[in-house]
């Protein structure tokens, strides 16, 4: 008869999965020995929240199952924040939380911990095999709802169980249906009533929209509307889109929040906008999402509707007048050219010397292949990917946008290049981010992972030190003292590079990205860059004015000046 952890590791594979990450230990060892003999990769990081990451960005990029398996206590702890990140960006991932033998449950054993308690916060399956005969059932359920509800499920076993004889000879496995999905027809004569009658319609894409890029350029078309998109739609919208116009938000330009003041009626595919504060008021605002929960929780909206967007967008065409004025379209693109000139200009050096961040990632958005895979950390090195970085179809972006996490870049980037063999797969990491998970550059070594790690050194915190002086504080506890990067990429078996000077970065970079194996390359840059929103308000400006004062009577004056030559007057 087969034991617990054989059964597991079957119904895995029958499921899809090709890889596990995590570390060995106790309570796992009977799994991890049937893995060993089954066609499931055992995957060796250095640290579970690495694993957690590396599995998100493999089952994210793929849209299939990957696996993460740890110890009870602290190896379980170790996955909880790349846990977080892969359920809030829709990763299909499947963690086996081991737990204490069941003898010694109850009891406050070593290492014990309410591992359900912890996870069913961040899963949508999260359950015990409390019976040898449930292990392929129990499994195959919540393989089934990592892939069809795209979050994280969890399956909970004590390391007992695992040696345990299982007699259920039933055939359980794992279903994916595929389903049209769409308002009801009344509903749909009244969203078409709505935008026949409409004036300035603006469309604001989301991560629902992924796979419907050409139903929404052909809705565009049809209503001559404008089309901006959230941050994790970039990939899906922005290539092959005549309508498109960028971004809203912080991290946004002018003719995309341009377009949202200025229309009538906003028509939200796809997405559970975040920021309520850059929704004008008193606008009407339609709302489609796959799922009912998310209608109108950001912001008022007129009309909530339920669908696929593809699928909702189909029905709706047949009802809609082609509208013909075409004046609230030309002046969101006309803005569009002027704010990609605008992000052109940033990226452009005036002195060798101070390397800008824009100008490193538009270097790197030249010489990246055109099917090439970004990953970035939270904090400025996802503004410079999402501002400077292209998407051209075949490129694809995977950034920390819900969870905001640090040092997600190069953990994702392993998962991913484990998965896509043969696409040049780049980190854009920051110094914070990176040193935070130093310990799997190993990994990317032992493993033989071709991860391109870009490192954008500016020996600080850098976002955070934004953000304290956009609200006129003294920056505090944000600098790094940060290693010799490229020689610490070099103790750990990886080429290192270093540009120093923005004369050399191109070819350094040349050389950097032709490396064959893992590589890293340190780039100094500016310390003083904003994040500059698409809107500046005074409050902005005045808390910004505040810190200069704060910091020339701190002894500081250098940096007001640099501050000011570095963004404001550049």
């Amino acid at each position: 008869m087969p034991k617990v952890s054989e059964v597991i590791v079957d119904t895995l594979v029958q499921a899809g999965a090709k890889r596990c990450w995590g570390i060995v230990g106790d309570t796992i060892n009977h799994f991890t020995d049937a893995l060993r003999k089954s066609d499931l990769r055992w995957v060796h990081v250095r640290h579970e929240e690495a694993g957690a990451l590396a599995a998100g960005g493999e089952a994210y990029m793929t849209g299939e199952l990957a696996v993460c398996a740890g110890t009870c206590g602290p190896g379980s702890l170790h996955f909880v924040n790349g846990i977080f990140e892969s359920h809030r960006n829709g990763a299909p991932v499947l963690l086996i939380a081991s737990d204490i033998g069941r003898a010694e449950a109850g009891l406050n054993f070593p290492q014990e911990l309410d591992q359900r308690k912890i996870y069913e916060q961040t899963s949508v399956f999260c359950e015990y095999i409390s019976h040898p005969d449930q292990a392929r059932r129990i499994t195959a359920m919540a393989a089934q709802a990592a892939l069809n509800l795209r979050g994280v499920a969890v399956v909970i076993v004590n390391g007992d169980m695992f040696q345990e004889e299982t007699t259920d000879k039933l055939a359980w496995s794992v279903h994916r249906p595929k389903t049209v999905q769409r308002p009801c027809d009344q509903e749909l004569d009244t969203l078409a009533t709505m935008l026949n009658e409409a004036g300035n319609i603006t469309i604001y894409a989301g991560i629902g929209a992924r796979n419907a890029h050409d139903q929404v350029v052909a809705l565009a078309r049809h209503l001559q509307a404008p089309v901006a998109h959230t941050t994790r739609a970039k990939e899906f919208i922005e290539p092959d889109n005549a309508f498109h116009i960028g971004m809203t938000g912080i991290l946004g330009n002018r003719a995309g929040v341009g377009a949202i003041d200025d229309a009538d009626l906003v028509l939200c595919l796809g997405t559970d906008f975040a920021y309520t504060q850059f929704w004008a008021e008193k606008k009407r605002v339609v709302q489609i999402d796959s799922d009912a929960t998310h209608l109108g929780r950001r912001a008022p909206v007129h009309m909530g509707l339920q669908g696929d967007v593809g699928d909702t967008i189909d029905a709706l065409l047949p009802r809609l007048k082609k509208k013909t004025d075409a004046s609230h379209l030309a002046k969101a693109l006309k803005q569009w050219e002027k704010d990609r000139e605008d992000y052109e200009r940033s990226a452009q050096e005036d002195d060798p010397n101070l390397i800008h961040p824009q100008f490193v990632a538009s270097t790197l958005d030249k010489l990246a292949a055109d099917d090439a895979v970004f990953t970035a950390d939270g904090g400025s090195p996802m503004v410079w990917c999402l501002r400077h970085i292209r998407a051209t179809g075949a490129r694809s972006f995977l950034l920390s946008l819900l969870h905001g996490t640090m040092a997600n870049a190069y953990p994702q980037a392993m998962g991913i290049a484990a998965a896509c063999p043969g696409r040049q797969v780049i980190a854009m990491c920051g110094d914070g981010g990176l040193s935070m998970l130093l310990g799997d550059l190993l990994t990317l070594r032992q493993e033989k992972l071709p991860v391109k790690i870009l490192v954008f050194n500016n020996s600080s915190l850098g976002f955070v030190e934004m953000e304290q002086r956009v609200e006129g504080l003294l920056d505090s506890y944000t600098d790094l003292q940060n290693p010799d990067f490229p020689a610490l990429a070099k103790a750990c078996g990886i080429a290192g590079h270093r540009a120093d000077n923005a004369n050399e970065l191109e070819a350094t970079m040349r050389a950097w990205l032709t490396e064959p194996g893992p590589a890293l390359l340190d780039v100094p840059v500016n310390r003083m860059e904003l994040v500059m929103p698409p809107e500046i308000h005074a409050g902005q400006v005045m808390s910004t004015a505040l810190f200069g004062i704060k910091a020339v009577l701190d002894g500081r004056g250098k940096e007001v000046v640099s501050l000011l030559r570095d963004n404001f007057l550049r």
